[in-house]
């Protein structure tokens, strides 16, 4: 079973459906938790709402939008199990998208998600995660060290300069929208590993990536786990999960380091 880890609302849409798409169009079923087991839906703000004159550069693309759109209609999306009712042992491969709203807290936060988490990363299937999705990672602590699982691997998440910079250009119309926590992403994530160069900022003018040129986006690949760091980066992202879900599928085993 590939799980995708879904908060209770909130998440970024591009995060969670282009993954989704990818494994979907290769032949994958994908199924889905929530906090409570009820359907979770994506940050409206991102789908709907949007961000007044900013919103050409900071709403869902219309190719992502439209691929969350089907994944909304998805029979394995309308029917998530809770956190508390996945077995383990059925997970296959793990994914977890990201979001700035206060939603994602309901996925971040919780106990269970974070154990799952921790079991399905030191079995070393294939995990994925993205954006905040990484503070999940971060805060999973492996049973035999105590300490994060992303103690000792290398990583990216969203980077400060992204989230400061989404902050500072909303902040007085939408406050902490862009400031999930006090600390940044980046430095809750960094704080979690052995060495903080193992925190993997890509370039510092990221391009957006696409389906045709999946090559802009940015990843960091260590072993059984990839990370990206914002929605820019998914059409790589996808491509790469998609490899680690296949290679496990044909028995191979990715190393870390």
């Amino acid at each position: 079973m590939i799980l995708f880890l879904l908060p209770a609302g909130d998440y970024d849409p591009t995060e969670a459906a282009v993954p989704w798409a990818a494994l979907r169009d290769a032949g994958f079923e994908v199924r889905f938790a929530t906090p409570g087991g009820k359907v979770a839906l994506a940050d409206p703000r991102l789908t709907d709402l949007g961000f007044s004159w900013l919103s050409p550069w900071l709403m869902t693309r219309r190719a992502e939008l439209a691929a969350y759109r089907r994944l909304t209609e998805d029979p394995q999306f309308l029917a998530p199990s809770s956190y508390a009712d996945v077995d383990p042992a059925d997970i296959t491969a793990l994914f977890v998208p990201g979001g700035h709203a206060t939603g994602m807290r309901t996925l971040l936060e919780d106990p269970t998600a974070q154990q799952l988490f921790a079991r399905v990363f030191t079995q070393g299937l294939p995990v994925g995660a993205v954006c905040h999705g990484v503070l999940l990672a971060a805060r999973a602590k492996d049973p035999a060290t105590g300490r994060s699982v992303l103690h000792g691997r290398r990583t990216t998440a969203l980077t400060s300069l992204l989230e400061l910079t989404g902050w500072n250009l909303t902040r007085f119309w939408l406050g902490r929208y862009y400031r999930t926590y006090r600390t940044t992403v980046q430095q809750e994530v960094t704080a979690a590993l052995a060495d903080p160069s193992h925190f993997l900022a890509g370039p510092p003018l990221p391009l957006r990536d696409t389906a045709a040129r999946p090559g802009r986006g940015f990843t960091v690949k260590d072993g059984n786990y990839v990370s990206a760091r914002w929605p820019g980066d998914c059409h790589r992202l996808a491509a790469d999960y998609l490899t680690l879900v296949r290679a496990h599928a044909a028995g191979a085993v990715p190393r870390s380091g």
